[in-house]
C-alpha cells in the first residue's frame, strides 16, 4: 500500500491522478447507456413504453454483457423540446461519459442531439423518432424503429389496390406528419388513387371535430390520418364516430402509432375495420414475441400493453448488447458503428436489419385490420411488404 501510495503521488505531480480515480476504476466494469425519454407531460406514455421495453430485454437477457454491468442513466425530455434534449445529451456525454445515447421519442429531440453524438463520437440508438432525415444528421446514429415514409408509402399502395380511390389526409403539422402525407400520397397516386384534400393540424390539437367535418363534407372513400400516438388518436377516433363518418362509409387508414390494443378498447366500435400499416402488433404470432409480451405484462401491472415503442426499445438494447459483446466490452464509437452497420436482430416483430448504408431499419411492414381476436379488439396482421426500406432514402439516391 505504501509503495502504491508513493507511486500515486509521483503520478499526481505529473498531472495523472485520474488513473487512480475510484470513479474511473468503477466505470471500467460498467457500460453506461444514457436514455433521453419523455417521462412527464402529455407524452409520458412514450417514455414508459420504452422503459418497459428496455426492462423486458434486461429481464430476459440479464443486466451484464461482455462481463460488464449495464447501467441506465435516464433523463426526462418532458416532450418534444429540442433544447432540453440537446442539453441532456451534452450532460450525459460530458458528465457521465456514457458509452451510448438512446431513446428519443420525437424527431426534434433526435435532431437536436445529433451534433452532440457527432462531436463526442458517441453511438446514438434512435428507438422511435421517425423522420427520414434523422440518420443523415450524424454518422453515429443507428435507428431500430422505423421511418414514417417506410410505413406510409405501403399504406397508400395497399389502399389504391383495394378499391379505395379517393382519400383526404389529416396529419400533424411537423416533420413526421409531413413525411406521412407525402409518402402516402406517393404510394396511393402511383397505384392509381387520388388525394382530393390535405388537412394539417397542430401537434397540440385535441379537438378534431372541425377537421373531421371537413372530411365528411368532402365525401372521400377514406381518411388517412397520422397523429402522435396515444391521446390524440383516441380523441380523433371518438370524434370520427360522433361525427358519423363511419356511418357515411368513410374508412380510416393509418400507420404505426395508430393505436395499441389497450387504446383500441378505449376507442370502441368506431375503430373496427380500420386498416393500418406498421412493423409491430402485440398479436404478432412468434415465440419471440410471446416471450416479450409475457415479460412486459409481468413488469407493468398498470394495464399498459406493449406497443411499437416498447419493441423498438427492446431491440435498441439488443443492438447495444450486440456491440458490447462483439467489442468485448471496450466501446469505441467508430468500431461500434462498424458493428451496427448491417447488424441483424432477432426481434419480437420479426427479422430486423440495420441497413449498412443508411443505418435505418429494414423490416417487414405488415398490413393490419382492427378485428376481434380472442374476444378483444386487436390489430390483426393479414398482409405485408417484406424487406421494406426507407423510400425517403431510396428516392434521394
Amino acid at each position: 500500500m505504501k509503495t502504491r501510495r508513493r507511486f500515486a503521488l509521483l503520478l499526481a505531480s505529473a498531472g495523472m491522478t485520474f488513473l487512480f480515480s475510484p470513479q474511473v476504476i468503477a466505470q471500467e466494469d460498467t457500460i453506461r447507456v444514457g436514455l433521453i425519454l419523455e417521462k412527464s407531460g402529455p407524452f409520458a406514455s412514450y417514455g414508459k413504453q420504452m422503459e418497459n421495453g428496455i426492462q423486458s430485454f434486461m429481464k430476459i437477457n440479464g443486466d451484464k454483457v461482455a462481463g460488464k454491468k449495464v447501467e441506465l442513466i435516464i433523463r426526462d425530455s418532458t416532450g418534444p423540446v429540442p433544447e432540453v434534449a440537446k442539453r441532456l445529451a451534452q450532460e450525459l456525454v460530458t458528465n457521465h461519459k456514457v458509452h451510448f445515447l438512446a431513446g428519443f421519442g420525437f424527431t426534434p429531440n433526435a435532431l437536436a442531439a445529433a451534433p452532440v453524438a457527432t462531436a463526442s463520437k458517441t453511438p446514438m440508438i434512435v428507438m422511435n423518432a421517425a423522420a427520414s432525415t434523422i440518420s443523415t444528421r450524424s454518422p453515429y446514429i443507428a435507428r431500430v424503429s422505423f421511418t414514417t415514409p417506410q410505413v406510409s408509402m405501403p399504406m397508400g399502395d395497399w389502399a389504391a389496390k383495394n378499391a379505395i380511390k379517393n382519400v383526404v389526409t389529416v396529419v400533424s403539422e411537423y416533420g413526421p406528419g409531413i413525411d406521412a402525407e407525402t409518402y402516402f400520397k406517393k404510394g396511393f397516386e402511383t397505384a392509381g388513387g387520388k388525394v382530393s384534400g390535405v388537412i394539417r393540424v397542430p401537434l397540440s390539437a385535441r379537438d378534431f371535430s372541425p377537421y373531421l367535418q371537413k372530411v365528411k363534407d368532402a365525401k372521400p372513400d377514406a381518411v388517412f390520418v397520422f397523429l402522435a400516438a396515444g391521446e390524440p388518436m383516441i380523441s380523433f377516433m371518438k370524434a370520427y364516430g360522433e361525427r358519423g363518418l363511419k356511418q357515411s362509409g368513410i374508412r380510416v387508414l393509418s400507420t404505426e402509432g395508430w393505436a395499441d390494443d389497450r387504446e383500441l378498447s378505449l376507442i370502441g366500435e368506431s375503430a373496427m375495420s380500420a386498416v393500418t400499416t406498421g412493423f409491430y402488433s402485440m398479436t404478432h404470432d412468434s415465440a419471440k414475441n410471446k416471450e416479450f409480451v409475457s415479460t412486459y405484462l409481468d413488469i407493468d401491472k398498470s394495464g399498459m400493453v406493449p406497443d411499437f415503442m416498447a419493441v423498438s426499445a427492446y431491440d435498441g438494447m439488443a443492438a447495444i448488447y450486440a456491440v458490447a459483446s462483439k467489442l468485448s466490452g471496450m466501446i469505441d464509437g467508430d468500431r461500434a458503428m462498424a458493428v451496427l452497420k448491417g447488424l441483424q436482430i432477432d426481434s419480437p416483430r420479426g427479422p430486423l436489419t440495420i441497413d449498412a448504408e443508411t443505418r435505418d431499419p429494414v423490416q417487414t411492414v405488415y398490413v393490419r385490420k382492427v378485428d376481434k381476436l380472442n374476444g378483444k379488439m386487436a390489430n390483426v396482421e393479414f398482409d405485408g411488404y417484406k424487406n421494406a426500406k426507407d423510400p425517403g432514402k431510396e428516392a434521394a439516391k
